[in-house]
């Protein structure tokens, strides 16, 4: 098997131009790595449903990177659950959470191993040293 880097830097890129107005969280997304996926996970919810609007387009971009990771560990053959879930639905939240954890079954009928969960972790931590690259090239400049 060769290596193969699963688009991550076009991606990060892609991410980092389509959400220019808030790309300072690139910085905040690979801090919040450390604290494992679920909580990566968690935070396009914090956002969400605040009232100002840059709140709004921060949790699209958490959002919207999630879903690159989604797609970037599917290319590699990993599942990684992707529920739409509501900020006032608690069972919603605590199945996700424990999804992400591997103690319940994932939409495909596996469940999320430990080996994947680091991987997916792994992942997610180049990814974001990717945007937070393309944040420093980007940074200050006005479309």
């Amino acid at each position: 098997m060769s290596w193969n880097e699963y688009g991550l830097d076009r991606a990060a890129q892609n991410l980092v131009l389509n959400h220019r107005s808030v790309i300072k969280e690139s910085h905040k997304m690979r801090e919040a790595v450390a604290y494992g996926l679920e909580r990566f996970w968690g935070e396009h919810l914090r956002y969400k449903d605040k009232k100002k609007e840059e709140d709004k387009t921060k949790s699209a971009y958490w959002k919207a990177t999630w879903d690159a990771l989604v797609e970037i560990l599917e290319n590699a053959g990993i599942t990684l659950p992707n529920d739409d879930v509501q900020l006032e639905n608690t069972q919603q939240i605590q199945t996700m959470a424990k999804k992400l954890w591997g103690e319940i079954k994932l939409n495909d009928g596996t469940t999320l191993t430990l080996e994947n969960r680091r991987v997916a972790l792994a992942v997610l931590t180049q990814l974001c040293d990717c945007l937070v690259w393309w944040t420093q090239r980007y940074k200050g400049k006005k479309e």
